[in-house]
């Protein structure tokens, strides 16, 4: 790779298939707890499965029918956020216009930054293993907290990992620390 190329990492978002099936999931089941709670106090089976017209309406359809209204609204801002694409974007580091920029979608707004080139001190690499794994890839910069520059959530492989940051350091001329 030459210098003058520049490296364009796109980084994904909420629209993980982990979160669609989460959404899916709850969207499901707060359904079904509506459906029980309306049964329950129409008298009338609403749902193939079970009995739910042979629920009391107080206290179990209405404990019922506010678990559904719950997941409901869970549901709700979970597609919410799966539409939006939150967190999705990308990093770009180009040494031709000696800038590093950052881009990420919010609820609202584009995150949009950009860096020199010169600020960056080091490419990190922090692996973290236990019950809160963390194994992301971050910018140390001068005088300022490191900035994060892989996806939140899924733990990413450690040799692509690893793989990264040493292409990423060689590439802007950094040394790699953490691994």
């Amino acid at each position: 790779m030459s210098t003058t190329e520049a490296i364009n990492q796109t980084v994904l978002g909420s629209r993980r298939p982990s979160n669609i099936l989460m959404a899916v999931l709850i969207s499901t089941g707060g359904i079904g707890f509506l459906l029980t709670s309306l049964s329950s106090y129409l008298g009338r089976d609403l749902l193939p499965v079970g009995h739910p017209a042979a629920l009391f309406f107080v206290p179990q359809g209405l404990i019922m029918g506010g678990y559904g209204i719950a997941a409901v609204l869970l549901s709700t801002y979970l597609w919410i956020v799966i539409g939006i694409d939150v967190g999705s974007g990308f990093n770009c580091f180009d040494k031709k216009s000696n800038t590093i920029t950052i881009e990420r979608r919010g609820f609202r707004e584009l995150i949009s930054f950009s860096i020199p080139c010169a600020d960056v001190q080091a490419v990190k690499v922090e692996v973290r293993d236990g019950l809160n794994p963390r194994r992301r890839l971050a910018l140390k910069l001068r005088g300022r907290r490191d900035l994060p520059l892989t996806r939140v959530g899924e733990p990413i492989a450690l040799a692509e990992l690893e793989q990264g940051g040493a292409e990423l350091a060689r590439y802007l001329g950094v040394p790699l620390e953490g691994v």
